[in-house]
């Protein structure tokens, strides 16, 4: 095997900076989704007159004309000087938190227009739509107390079975996010969670940090989130036959494999309470004693008379949308092109009109929807993904020729470096939607087959690697035992073991599942 050289790997650690956006995404030879099923061209390169010496034929935008482009002499230091800047952008905006991420990626699109003289690249709006519109139909969840009625079953069940918490925790907060295309509805569970183990005098790290990973594990999983939706789009816009149907059967089963594999290891993680000498300290301290051990009341609000009425609406409105999925030739009407409508444009005016319904048949107030923590916490999510995909995409778009030199051999010698890529990119950007915009569509440029990309779909999520996002933040919190910890030397935290074990053994399913599916 050839030693791969160290700068190529350097650069696809660092890759995470850079994006091209979905409608720009290059068409590829024709790849195998599974055996017997073939993804079909639909441009007019098959059109082409041939090239000499038997070299695939080309299109414009395809990566063989990327590739032959005359690099400029200062290509190396423009690309890695740029790549600086983006780095310490992404710092700056991990160090202020929420919306500096976002305003803070305009900034660098500002740096890099006058100082590089470069074209602006295309922000992500088709995934801030998506964004927008599920985060506002989850949100008349929480207005209507429907999330409250999801959160009070997960209780019920978990209380029932106190036993089995460390698998019940990450399986409940998985499932929920699957439900509403979201992981900042995991709050009301947290402290669920904490009060069912410590009253079981189970160690809360052992099912809390599982949990904390599972509910941002489960997005790439859910048929309504913005991530799914995204790789939907970017597919399509390369001419690519790869269905939301074809995503989930790859990423529900490894997601859940590596949640189970997670919390397996989970069980016997830390000492047990009895026997830690750091907790016993505490409580016998008797106010402390009293605080750690005191009931703590789940965060989940109040249930409404039109609960079950927004619940069964919605679950309506997800039924839909796999409905179309699966059949969208029958459903869906053709657009001016005589092609079927793109499920991202689907999922974007079906989530609104749920919306809408849930709204006419509860009554409720659209400023008790707007004033909700999911709302609040979606719209944040949007801003980020707005600035920074934007300033990635400008990085990439302006330097794609001398990229694609560098990785083209690497990546396609070696196909779990491009896993590697995507996870070192989630690790900064910290939205898997926005992940997928930066790294899929470099992967479809470079022609890696299609069972790769779905398989690498899951390494999307590593934004546990450090632990600043605001559901491992509250998880902390919520623990009054101190056993989940931030770690004083920032990787030694409570997630990164549960979180790279979650990850990359769901990688690995996919990756096998994407030979059998």
């Amino acid at each position: 095997m050839k030693t791969i050289d160290l700068k190529l790997l350097l650069l696809l650690f660092f890759i995470s900076t850079a994006a091209p956006v979905q409608n720009r995404a290059m068409a590829a030879l024709p790849l195998q989704i599974s055996s017997g099923t073939q993804v079909v061209k639909k441009d007019k390169a098959e059109k082409a007159p041939a090239v000499q010496k038997a070299e695939p034929v080309i299109s414009k935008g395809t990566v063989a004309t990327d590739a032959e482009k005359p690099l400029p002499p200062n290509a190396s230091f423009r690309f890695w000087s740029q790549l600086v800047l983006l780095l310490v952008i992404i710092y700056f905006g991990i160090k202020f938190g929420g919306v500096a991420l976002g305003l803070l990626g305009g900034l660098g699109v500002t740096l890099l227009v006058f100082l590089y003289g470069m074209e602006p690249g295309k922000p992500p709006i088709e995934v801030m739509l998506i964004i927008l519109a599920v985060v506002t139909t989850s949100s008349t969840l929480e207005a209507t107390g429907a999330l409250s009625l999801i959160v009070k079953f997960a209780e019920k069940l978990l209380r029932k079975n106190p036993q089995f918490i460390v698998y019940l925790a990450p399986l409940s907060t998985f499932f929920l996010t699957m439900l509403v295309g979201t992981g900042h509805a995991v709050y009301p569970l947290l402290p669920v969670i904490y009060d069912v183990a410590i009253k079981k005098g189970i160690r809360p790290e052992r099912p809390m940090a599982i949990a904390s990973v599972a509910s941002q594990l489960g997005i790439t999983a859910s048929p309504i989130s913005a991530a799914a939706a995204a790789v939907v789009g970017l597919f399509a816009a390369a001419n690519m036959d790869v269905s939301l149907i074809d995503i989930l059967k790859i990423t529900i089963p490894a997601c859940l494999a590596g949640l189970l594999v997670a919390a397996t290891w989970s069980l016997k993680r830390g000492k047990d309470l009895a026997n830690d000498p750091e907790f016993q300290a505490k409580i016998a301290d008797e106010k402390q004693r009293e605080y750690i051990f005191g009931h703590m009341e789940s965060q989940d609000g109040n249930i409404g008379k039109g609960s079950k009425t927004a619940l069964t609406l919605f679950l309506l409105g997800i039924l839909a949308i796999v409905i179309i999925a699966l059949f969208p030739d029958v459903i869906l009407p053709l657009d001016d092109e005589g092609k079927h409508l793109k499920m991202s444009i689907v999922l974007q005016f079906v989530m609104l009109a749920v919306g809408a319904i849930i709204i006419f048949a509860t009554r409720i107030a659209s400023k008790k929807v707007s004033d909700t923590n999911v709302f609040n916490a979606g719209m944040v999510a949007a801003i980020m993904i707005f600035g920074i995909a934007w300033m990635s995409d400008t990085v990439i778009e302006g330097n794609k020729p001398y990229i694609l030199s560098m990785i083209s051999d690497v990546v396609k010698a070696h196909p779990w470096t491009f896993a590697l890529a995507m996870f070192c990119a989630s690790a900064f950007l910290k939205s898997q939607a926005a992940t997928l915009l930066v790294i899929m569509p470099l992967g479809i440029s470079l022609g890696i087959p299609v069972p790769t990309l779905l398989a690498c779909i899951p390494a999307s999520y590593a934004y546990f690697f450090f632990c600043f996002y605001p559901s491992d933040l509250a998880t902390i919190n919520f623990d009054r035992s101190g056993t989940t910890k931030a770690g004083s030397w920032i990787l030694n935290h409570s997630f990164m073991i549960p979180g790279l074990i979650a990850v990359w053994t769901a990688v690995a399913v996919a990756f096998a599942l994407s030979k059998l599916l």
